[in-house]
């Protein structure tokens, strides 16, 4: 405790070096240095430098390197994945899982808990067993999909795809805490998220869509036709009270507000209504889960369906089935609304949390020339002078996710136990697949940058520097020319033993 007091209190020192140095610099900015667009890339399109990379720079260059590391980003299977990350995720269960094996399990732990609740009705079991059977049951899975991710962001040389999948699953975030979303959650990421993240925004937004994890986090697999009632074969009497009712507009309403258009867009609660209508009937079919089922889960039902015409986005669309929910997949993903929205978004995580409406305009124009394809739209971003302008390096505050893999990069840490780590970002207001609502976690400053943050900051500084065994002098070198002078010089001053928490608790550390 007293060796945290320490680092708190000198690390307020490293911050007040690294405002006189910003003040140093205030005349007219001079361009990033090849070292410092090195490190630059590595902090914006992926998790921080480690000591292989820093190794790599010296080696080549940081010029040549840089080159090299920018044309493997933007072909992610051509880079070979090291042997003990493969090993990791092959062994895990949730990956190698279908969606119907995912939601056998779910019902597994729902019959569990109605078991534990019976038990607990005849005096046979505490009050808790019913929640804890259901908990038991999730958990491991929604462990299991933390640990891939987290393995992926340390260890993955395709460090551009990581940063991406972060990002868009955040843009179409879903909910582990939801009912069965959390056993789903791997599978979302892995087949409606990451495969799209270099290809067409409007083939992600249709996996999303599609997806279960997506129609039972924002209620559409319950949405129905108004009037709708179920067949009744072998319906238990008390089933009626919970079957679908009419219309749930939730995602209707966040795929325009969220995904797509923006809340800016131009769309009423109409156009709300009407696009929720012509969604009614995409659902799961939960009976492939029955009997050890495999396979998909996304159902289109017809029955399900309101089959009459609509009036959306000024547009008469008229009764189509499946088609129509497709279609205004296809006009959301090529609206200008949506251009402008996503390119904002985009520049706002990568660049600076007041971006460049210059860069936003070049985004916005890429995404539209391209019909949306997200490698044009990312090469757009990282060709752009304001991506590599010195407005932008280490204009960015890590987010609580970013921290910890970067620490660990940077300190070349194993990920022998993801428990404690998970831990951390839980406690740090970041948990995995822990955002309830759908607009995600954060990703400017004000959401992060608080004393009650910084000071848990510190302590993850202080438990990881010294787990490391690692010098200040080989930190340094890896994080290269994203510490600053001032702070290199007052670290000299402070005891051996606290230089390297300090240094990821400097502020020079703690932007990227």
């Amino acid at each position: 405790m007293k060796n945290r007091r320490y680092v708190i209190g000198s690390a307020a020192a490293l911050a007040g070096a690294a405002m006189l140095a910003r003040r140093s610099h205030a005349g007219a900015p001079a361009p990033l240095s090849a070292e410092e667009r090195a490190m630059h890339a590595l902090n914006r399109l992926g998790y921080g430098p480690s000591p292989a990379d820093a190794a790599a720079i010296a080696e080549h260059g940081a010029a040549r390197w840089l080159d090299r590391f920018l044309a493997g980003q933007f072909e992610p299977r051509r880079l070979p994945q090291p042997a003990a990350l493969t090993q990791r995720l092959a062994g895990l269960e949730v990956l190698a899982l279908s969606q119907a094996e995912l939601f056998g399990r779910y019902r597994e732990a729902v019959k569990a808990a109605r078991e534990a609740r019976r038990e607990k009705a005849q005096g046979m079991a505490p009050e808790t067993d019913a929640l804890n059977a259901v908990r038991d049951k999730v958990r491991p899975l929604v462990a299991q999909a933390a640990t891939a991710r987290i393995a992926r962001g340390l260890q993955s040389p395709a460090q551009l795809e990581e940063v991406l999948t972060e990002f868009w699953f955040n843009h179409f975030n879903v909910f582990a805490g939801k009912g069965p979303v959390g056993v789903l959650v791997a599978d979302y990421e892995q087949r409606a998220i990451r495969p799209h993240v270099l290809g067409r925004f409007r083939d992600m937004l249709g996996a999303t869509a599609r997806h279960p994890a997506m129609l039972l986090y924002l209620d559409n697999a319950q949405s129905v036709v108004a009037g709708f009632e179920p067949p009744r074969r072998g319906r238990r009497p008390e089933a009626k009270a919970r079957s679908p009712r009419g219309l749930n507009e939730n995602y209707a309403r966040e795929l325009m507000e969220l995904h797509t258009l923006g809340v800016d867009g131009g769309y009423t609660q109409r156009d709300v209504t009407e696009l929720a209508r012509m969604l009614t009937g995409w659902g799961l079919d939960t009976r492939k889960a029955l009997f050890g089922g495999r396979g998909d889960l996304f159902q289109f039902d017809p029955r399900r369906h309101d089959a009459g015409s609509k009036t959306w986005l000024g547009e008469t669309v008229r009764g189509s089935g499946q088609a129509e929910g497709e279609h205004a997949l296809d006009v959301l993903a090529a609206h200008p609304a949506t251009a402008r929205h996503l390119a904002f978004k985009f520049a706002q995580a990568f660049v600076a949390d007041d971006p460049p409406a210059s860069l936003v305009q070049k985004l916005a124009d890429s995404f539209r020339a391209s019909g949306g394809d997200l490698r044009e739209f990312t090469r757009t971003l990282v060709g752009a002078d304001e991506f590599w302008s010195r407005e932008a390096y280490q204009a960015k505050f890590k987010t609580p996710w970013q921290y910890l893999l970067s620490s660990l990069r940077a300190l070349d840490l194993p990920l022998n136990d993801p428990q404690p780590l998970l831990a951390a970002l839980a406690q740090a207001g970041q948990p995995l697949y822990g955002a309830q609502t759908p607009d995600g976690y954060k990703t400017v400053a004000a959401a992060w940058r608080n004393p009650e943050a910084l000071t848990q900051r510190v302590q993850l500084a202080t438990t990881l520097g010294q787990r490391s065994g690692v010098s200040v002098d080989q930190l340094s070198t890896t994080l290269g020319a994203s510490v600053s002078e001032p702070t290199r010089r007052t670290l000299a001053a402070e005891p051996a033993g606290q230089q390297v928490a300090l240094l990821l608790a400097s502020p020079d550390f703690m932007k990227r």
